[in-house]
């Protein structure tokens, strides 16, 4: 695999952070809207650039985008070009309440909630038995198919996964993201949330059971929210109990699909000591550390030519589990 060699002019962390998301305006790609009714009476969005078929010559890949992203977002819209011209199809799931369509429950989606997908992975499997399928995670929504893939173990139907710039250890994380520069992503997808909730709490029945969205104690950084909102909205005792049940980095060794995790050193979101080293996870897992690249950035090229390293390492991953060994289980 080609190692990440950082842009010409872009090496800084921060720039590469943000850098994909100002040089590539999106949406590029329109999609199609199928919406799920799940058990519990809520709904999930599925996002798809083509009409799925059961073909198993072309392999199905879900994307799980980030806290508050969308099929919208620019990490999202790349990679969904390069699968679409690969032979690969692809579908976005928007977790509950994102996509700016509120959800019908006070809960909505968090860092651990593996329980969405995986129930999703099951409609899809069922709607075409035939078509091998693939998950791709990035960010928060990494880190929810990490501890997915680990709790399903070699029960799991997914054939293979990646998992980029994922929160591994909500703990560290939290702590990360509350210093320096970071902040700035901190506030900015605290205002993300807020403005969510509030667009929630527009309903009176909801605005009824919801926590106070006007409380301003509750955004100042990523542990009160978790502990005013995430935490009791969501079953957890509280905030700590929260982070460390759904953190994914204790499960990685329980993983059995083959899996490709990719993070930067420099990550202004995730702390270093969240990144597993190789004794930490099994044999299945595939790790692609580097020392730059930000936060979902892996922006290589030269500054006026930049190329997206995600979006050629990715697919190439997921070729060569079609190409190779693993994938003949599926005879």
């Amino acid at each position: 695999m080609e190692k990440f060699s950082p842009a010409t002019g872009l090496g800084n962390c921060h720039v590469q952070t943000v850098f994909g998301r100002f040089h590539r305006p999106s949406p590029w790609i329109g999609t199609d809207c199928r919406w799920y009714e799940t058990p519990d009476g809520d709904c999930l969005a599925l996002h798809a650039p083509r009409p799925l078929e059961d073909n198993p010559a072309s392999p199905l890949v879900l994307v799980l985008h980030g806290l508050e992203g969308s099929v919208r977002s620019s990490y999202v819209q790349g990679l969904m070009a390069s699968l679409l011209k690969r032979q690969f199809q692809v579908a976005v799931m928007h977790f509950r309440g994102c996509g700016g369509i509120p959800n019908r429950l006070p809960r909505a989606y968090h860092s651990g909630d593996s329980e969405d997908p995986r129930w999703l992975v099951g409609q899809l499997q069922k709607a075409f038995p035939s078509t091998p399928i693939m998950v791709v995670g990035y960010s928060l929504g990494g880190n929810v198919l990490l501890k997915m893939l680990g709790e399903d173990g070699a029960c799991s139907t997914i054939v293979a996964a990646v998992a980029v710039s994922s929160p591994m250890d909500l703990h560290a994380c939290s702590r990360r993201i509350n210093t320096g520069l970071s902040k700035l992503y901190q506030r900015h997808l605290l205002g993300c949330l807020r403005m969510t909730l509030r667009q929630k709490a527009a309903d009176p029945g909801m605005a009824a059971v919801l926590p106070n969205v006007n409380d301003g104690g509750s955004f100042v950084n990523f542990r009160c929210f978790d502990h005013a909102f995430t935490a009791p909205l969501h079953g957890f005792r509280n905030v700590d109990d929260y982070y460390t049940q759904a953190s994914s980095k204790p499960l990685l060794k329980d993983i059995r699909v083959p899996t490709l995790i990719i993070n930067a050193i420099d990550d202004p979101f995730v702390c270093p000591s969240a990144i597993p080293t190789g004794q930490e996870v099994s044999s299945a897992v595939q790790l692609e550390v580097s020392q730059q690249g930000g936060h979902v950035g892996f922006v290589s090229g030269s500054l006026w030519y930049p190329t997206y390293w995600l979006e050629e390492t990715i697919p190439r991953f997921l070729c060569s589990v079609i190409e190779g060994d693993h994938f003949l289980r599926l005879g």
